[in-house]
This record gives structure tokens, sequence and C-alpha cells, in this order.
């Protein structure tokens, strides 16, 4: 099934939060996951008969898995994002800083894809919530790492009237000569390849969280504008504008860290075990990696936004790719599982905080030791610190 042929998001244009179509969600769903496994299928398939696969057939089969699970993964985000199960604390944010972050985290992926990505940002201040706010910018890298085929353009702006913040993004999704070869097809019908699952959790995350949102289509190009109301003068002062004010909905976010991708290094399969059921109820996605030298190897994609490691497997090797991880993205997380020691404690370590957790103690405390650490990181990384 063509997913042009889905009922995907509504016709460009402003959107507020919309309630969920369970048997669209499901279609759409359903068809991406299929698109994406069928053709990994087609790569185990030849490898069975032939017993063979480089390196770059390797990488594209790993790519079409990970994508497959990265839609099921943010078709149960947008789901909960419609069930209204959100606790929003209204925080004043640096928009510029939180966006450079973004893309800094995602550093490795775009040199590996051999993306271009062309900034224009000025300094922007808005109200928001810290972790839904940067969880909408990394689903926006998403959208636009999914279908560009050509450079990528962010911007953030402060337009003049009314004056909110403003992010941009625009880019191509067909090379010229598709867009020449088809002259005749509906401009819906080329920009409906673009409504897949990661434009939906995009537009529902900005729904939530109160922004105007704008498409443009153009015959093989795209432009987004996210515009936010809560953008914060420069003159106005501390009193005029409170730093923090919480406002919270009528329930609970059962799940504030869905999304994020961690890697955990564990050389014990008990461990590995234990940690992924202790994780599994938090939508993460999660990686795992035996040593080292595979810890290397999944980073040279991309880092992830969080590391889980046995204390055991520390050492000098370990130590020289955290230092590396962390001159790249600063605000890395990193939780050790200790041998012994506390349920959930905070050490330092060379004048940097990291969270260890005891062993016995991985089911319980290793859910709000990444929930503590992640949540410091990103509240962080939104002030520009």
């Amino acid at each position: 099934m063509d997913l042009r042929d889905l009922p995907g998001a509504p016709p460009a244009g402003r959107r507020v939060a919309e309630p969920v179509d369970p048997q669209a969600l499901v279609a759409q769903l359903g068809s991406e996951v299929a698109t994406h496994l069928s053709s990994a299928l087609e790569r185990v398939t030849t490898l069975t008969a032939t017993g063979k696969i480089d390196r770059a057939g390797l990488r594209a089969l790993r790519e079409e898995i990970d994508r497959a699970r990265r839609a099921g993964i943010m078709g149960q985000q947008v789901v909960r994002l419609g069930n209204g199960r959100i606790q929003l604390a209204n925080e004043r944010l640096d928009l510029t800083g939180l966006m450079r972050e973004a893309l800094r985290q995602r550093g490795r992926e775009i040199d590996a894809r051999g993306i271009e990505v062309r900034q224009e940002f000025s300094a922007a201040e808005v109200m928001s919530d810290t972790t839904l706010l940067f969880s909408l910018l990394q689903t926006t890298l998403e959208w636009c790492f999914e279908h560009a085929v050509s450079r990528i353009d962010l911007s953030v702006a402060i337009q003049s009237w009314p004056a909110h913040a403003c992010l941009i993004v625009a880019y191509a999704y067909l090379q010229p000569d598709e867009v020449d070869a088809q002259p005749g097809r509906a401009a819906h019908e080329e920009a409906g390849r673009l409504n897949t699952m990661s434009w939906r959790l995009l537009q529902q995350t900005a729904g939530v969280l109160g922004l105007l949102l704008q498409r443009k289509d153009l015959p093989g190009k795209t432009e987004l504008k996210l515009e936010f109301p809560q953008t914060l003068a420069p003159r106005l002062s501390a009193v005029q504008q409170p730093e923090t004010q919480v406002i919270e909905s009528q329930a609970h976010n059962s799940q504030p860290l869905a999304g994020r991708h961690i890697m955990v290094l564990a050389a014990r399969r008990e461990v590995r075990n234990v940690v992924r059921a202790a994780l599994r109820p938090m939508g993460l996605m999660v990686d795992f990696v035996t040593s080292v030298e595979e810890a290397q190897q999944m980073c040279a994609d991309g880092l992830p936004h969080a590391v889980v490691y046995e204390a055991a497997i520390a050492g000098e090797h370990f130590e020289r790719l955290r230092n590396e991880m962390l001159a790249e993205v600063p605000t890395l997380v990193f939780v050790r599982i200790a041998e012994q020691g506390k349920a959930f404690e905070v050490l330092n370590l060379g004048g940097r905080q990291f969270a260890s957790v005891g062993r016995d103690a991985i089911m319980s405390a290793l859910p709000e030791a990444l929930t503590f650490e992640l949540s410091r990181a990103e509240e962080a990384a939104a002030r520009g610190r």
C-alpha cells in the first residue's frame, strides 16, 4: 500500500491539538512498519541465500529495522499526547540554545547521512515545557532527515507582528528531475508522502504546547513554520514575566521521556534482561551492546541521549569513549550500574556529577535515575548552560 493513499494529516495550514483518529493511526502505523520491515526482510532473504552481506547492506538493514521501531514508538507517543496525559511545566527557555543542543546531539547522524544543514539563528526566549519542547525539536529534525534530499534550512527568528519567535524549516523532498518528470501530479499527492508518523507526532506535540503550525507544500519542496505565542521580549523584567510558572493538566504524564534513545553497555545477559524490564514501561528506544567496541560502532552513526553502563566495564577504553562523547555533547547522560551501593546516588567524578544505581535496585531505581538525569540535562541545554 502506498503511504500517500493513507489518511494522514489534514491539509497544510494552522492547526491546534486534535483528537487522535484510532483507525487512521493504526492504518498508517501498520503501513509504515510493514514497508520498512518488508524491505528488511528482502535483505535477510538475500543474506540467507548468499550467506554474504556487505557493510552498506548491513547498515541499510539496521536502518530499516530502526525506522520500523521508531515508527512504532512515535505512534505510541501520538496516542499518549492525544489522550491528554500530559503535565506541563511552563518555564523560561532559550529556544535558540535548545535548537543548537538538538542539532549537536544529532551531529554524528548528520555526518553519517551526509546531510547539509544551514542554520540562521537569532536569540529567542519562550515560555514552554522543557521536556516536551525538546522532544518537539528532535521530532522536527527526525521528520526532516526522513524526507530531505537536499540541504535543510533551519532558522530561528522573531517576526515583527505579532512579536512571536518562529522556527522555520525548509527542504526539498524530491530531486528536481523527479519534479520535472511528473509535472501533472497534484500538489497534495506529492505532499502526502510527508505525512508520516514523525509528522503526526510533530503536529500533535505542537498542538499540546499551544504552538501555531503552518506547512506550505510546493512541488518537490516544503516549508514548516512553528510560531511561539509565549515569546519573551528582551525588555521584559523578571517582575513582569516570572521565571517559572507551573501549569498542570488534569492528568499525569506517565512517560515523560518517551522516545529518548538509551544505549545500555552490559556484558552480562542477566543485567541486560533486568535493565530491559526496568525500562520497558518508559517508552524509550533502548539498544544493548556488550563491549566498548560495539558501543563505539553504534555511536559512529549518532549519539544516544543517555548511556547506562556496568561499572565492571568502565576501564580506560570506556573513559576515552566517554570523554569523546562528552566533548561532542556536554549534556550527555551517563548512569552507572554498580555491583554494590545505595539504590540511587549522585556521585562526583573529575568535577562532573553522574548517577549510580546498585545492581539489586535496577528495577526500582534505574527509571528514577534516568528521569532525573535526562530532565536535568535538558533543562541545562534549554537555558544554554
